[in-house]
């Protein structure tokens, strides 16, 4: 339990490192608390031992650690003391001849400008569904339409084209096979599952068949995922002091290319709010950002999700309440 001191030595270090992305010394410190630099020198060293805060090689001064900004998070930080403007929020959900789908796109848009920080809509389909039974319907030649009917009894479609000469004896014994690997899979993880199960007997099975074909249902796949969530704001990450290294803004861009992004957003917290920061993403390219993800309620219990992507250093004082706010008006957008 941290002292009523510690605590705001913490609170002033984690919002002027977000401002100014400077290591925090005892000196600025001592000129915002009531507090000699020797005491405050004291309190960021002890706040130091307990895991809080981090000492940079370059300077005197503390930065906050993954710990100390959860604690800032959880315990710290007062949503109401953030000056937001919501009217342009308000404004965008009062259009009542904006489309469902572009509403949530124009959202994501205008959250990603307001944070300056990448954005994130999950669809409940692309969040929840699973597959239980795969069908192809041919509809003239070469080309049929691939039905994924899910758990949530919804049937997702599309059109795949198959190479010339396709025996359907073959694409019947595909089909079969798909749906012995797939069932109870995820939507969004099906590409994933099929090249992580690449060497096995099932899977060369398949290809021994005809490997176009399933490049085509791979393609198919990557279609399904990438209709089911909205992406906002990815060249935002570039003008973060911490991406500054091109390595590291390669291993960023080439992951938000990718379906990757899903595993970010795969589920949130029951209290309605999920914070990851830093290593708890368990994705390497993702060590130096956090994630801050809202549900959206939409109908029959499903749920979306919304996200913002930064640097461990975001404004979550800024982010979180926007975020909230926003998938108040998603959740109305959709029960209305």
């Amino acid at each position: 339990m941290l002292k009523e001191r510690q605590r705001n030595v913490l609170k002033l270090i984690v919002e002027e490192f977000v401002r100014t992305a400077e290591p925090v010394g005892s000196r600025m410190l001592s000129k915002l608390l009531d507090f000699s630099p020797a005491t405050i020198r004291n309190e960021m060293a002890d706040l130091e031992e307990m895991g809080y805060l981090e000492k940079t090689h370059s300077s005197s001064g503390r930065v906050p650690s993954e710990k100390g900004y959860h604690y800032y998070v959880d315990t710290l930080m007062r949503e109401d003391d953030a000056a937001i403007d919501l009217t342009l929020i308000d404004d965008l959900f009062s259009n009542e001849a904006l489309a469902r789908d572009d509403a949530i796109e124009q959202a994501m848009n205008l959250l990603s400008q307001l944070t300056n920080y990448t954005t994130i809509a999950l669809g409940p389909n692309a969040r929840n569904s699973r597959v239980k039974r795969l069908e192809l319907v041919p509809l003239y030649e070469n080309v049929s339409v691939l039905l994924v009917i899910t758990n949530l009894g919804h049937v997702e479609s599309k059109n795949i084209t198959l190479p010339k000469g396709t025996d359907l004896e073959e694409l019947t014994q595909i089909i079969k096979i798909l749906n012995e690997i797939l069932f109870d899979v995820p939507i969004a993880q099906v590409s994933e599952k099929l090249h992580y199960e690449i060497n096995h007997d099932r899977i060369k099975e398949l290809l021994n068949y005809n490997k176009k074909i399933l490049e085509a249902f791979l393609d198919a796949f990557t279609r399904f995922t990438q209709s089911k969530y909205y992406l906002s704001g990815q060249s935002n990450m570039l003008y973060q002091p911490e991406f500054t290294d091109l390595e590291r803004v390669r291993d960023l861009m080439n992951f938000f290319e990718k379906n990757d992004i899903l595993k970010l957003v795969d589920h949130t917290d029951n209290n309605g709010l999920t914070v990851r920061i830093g290593e708890e993403n368990q994705i390497s390219a993702m060590k130096d950002c956090s994630v801050v993800m809202v549900p959206y309620e939409v109908h029959d219990g499903e749920r979306g999700t919304i996200a913002v992507v930064g640097p461990t250093r975001m404004e979550y004082q800024k982010v979180i309440p926007l975020l909230k706010y926003l998938a108040a008006h998603l959740s109305k957008l959709y029960n209305d």
